[in-house]
């Protein structure tokens, strides 16, 4: 074999394995970079619309897969928190939610935290408290959610029977709901009577007027508990019309049918 012909094979060889040297680079970079694994949380959410002043229900809710990165430090997470679902039953919607929004303890009322009587009370109501005792409360048998009449009893000092001044006594509220007693706006498991300071109403604006007048007026507040059957009779005025309002009594979980005077 001459010299042409080995150096003419000789470049053919390099040429051939710099072409394969080449084409193997190629291959390594277009081959696709591995993709890192997205780190995730399991955030409560609202499974459904909750509307302001809604009682949440363990319905509401739900776990919902969320980027770690993206999760706010206010959000509750499973990892953290996981009987969540449990823990809000029964709060109440300070502020509404929207279906698949994150739940947020600063949008929520826990029964006996701050906010939730005002959270509880019907739209055009207000929370009076008054002072109560063993004496002037049924012996501590007013429970929250029961109906009471109440009574001002006081000495007439108009009289003129000597230095004997009767004692007068007229009913000035009927029907009216209580909402707590003391610091305690629910009835515990099991619970049949409750001895508090105070007993905090449910009263139309007048019917607070009303009542602040009667404590000033130095006389003594007795609160009479009316019965469930009793709660059901019908409210008629002066003018003979009925004025009845429909609500629901909730005792032990058994829900009962009353009336109002509206």
């Amino acid at each position: 074999m001459n010299t042409a012909r080995i150096v003419v094979l000789s470049i053919a060889i390099g040429a051939g394995g710099l072409a394969a040297w080449l084409a193997s680079g190629s291959d390594r970079k277009t081959q696709p970079a591995p993709v890192a694994k997205m780190e995730t949380v399991d955030v409560l959410v609202a499974k459904a619309d909750i509307p302001l002043g809604k009682t949440v229900t363990a319905s509401d809710l739900q776990w919902q897969t969320w980027p770690a990165s993206a999760a706010s430090a206010s959000f509750v997470r499973r990892d953290t928190r996981p009987d969540a679902p449990t823990k809000f039953t029964g709060a109440i919607a300070r502020s509404p939610f929207v279906t698949g929004e994150p739940i947020r303890d600063t949008k929520l009322v826990m029964a006996g935290g701050s906010g939730f009587m005002a959270a509880v009370l019907p739209a055009g109501m207000r929370a009076i408290s008054t002072e109560i005792s063993a004496e002037t409360g049924a012996g501590g048998f007013i429970l929250p959610n029961d109906r009471v009449d109440v009574i001002l009893s006081r000495r007439d000092k108009s009289s003129d029977q000597g230095n004997s001044e009767p004692a007068l006594s007229e009913t000035i509220l009927t029907n009216v709901r209580v909402l707590a007693i003391d610091q305690q706006p629910r009835e515990k498991d099991g619970q049949n009577a409750v001895v508090g300071r105070t007993a905090t109403l449910e009263l139309k604006p007048e019917q607070a007027e009303m009542l602040a007048r009667a404590r000033q007026s130095g006389g003594t507040l007795t609160l009479a508990l009316r019965s469930l059957a009793d709660a059901n009779a019908p409210v008629v005025s002066d003018a003979g019309i009925d004025r009845r309002q429909s609500i629901d009594v909730v005792r032990y979980g058994v829900s009962t049918k009353a009336t109002t005077r509206q």
